[in-house]
C-alpha cells in the first residue's frame, strides 16, 4: 500500500508539473493578431466595441513597428471581450473593422474581405 501511495503522489506531481508549464505557456503567448489583410499595417488600435475610445498603436510591439501580411502581432494591454480595430496600412487606407471577438490566449485575425469601412 505504501508503494502505491507514493506511485500515486509522484503521478499527480508529474501531472501538476505538466498542467503548469503548459499553462505558463500559454500565458507567454496571450492574446496576438494575425494580418490577413492584402497590405502590410503600419497601426492598429483597439477600442472596446461602440466606444470610441482608442487604445495605444499596438503595432508598436513589433521590432519593425509594422505588421505584414500573414505575420502575428502579439497584443498588450487587452483583455476578452469584443472590440472595434482601427488600423492603416502602406496604402494609405484607415479601416475600422468593429466587434472583433478577442479570446484569451487565443490569435484572431483580420481578412482583407472584411475591410470595408474604409477611407483613403
Amino acid at each position: 500500500m505504501r508503494g502505491g501511495l507514493l506511485v500515486s503522489i509522484a503521478l499527480g506531481s508529474t501531472a501538476l508539473s505538466v498542467a503548469g508549464c503548459c499553462a505558463l505557456a500559454q500565458d507567454r503567448k496571450g492574446i496576438r493578431f494575425w494580418n490577413l489583410t492584402a497590405h502590410t499595417i503600419t497601426a492598429l488600435h483597439m477600442s472596446p466595441t461602440g466606444e470610441d475610445k482608442w487604445g495605444p498603436d499596438q503595432c508598436k510591439n513589433d521590432r519593425d513597428g509594422t505588421v505584414d501580411h500573414d505575420e502575428r502581432l502579439r497584443i498588450t494591454g487587452i483583455g476578452p471581450g469584443r472590440y472595434d480595430v482601427r488600423l492603416a496600412d502602406k496604402s494609405g487606407r484607415l479601416c475600422i473593422v468593429r466587434n472583433i471577438e478577442v479570446r484569451e490566449g487565443a490569435i484572431f485575425s483580420i481578412e482583407e474581405k472584411e475591410l470595408t469601412d474604409c477611407r483613403p
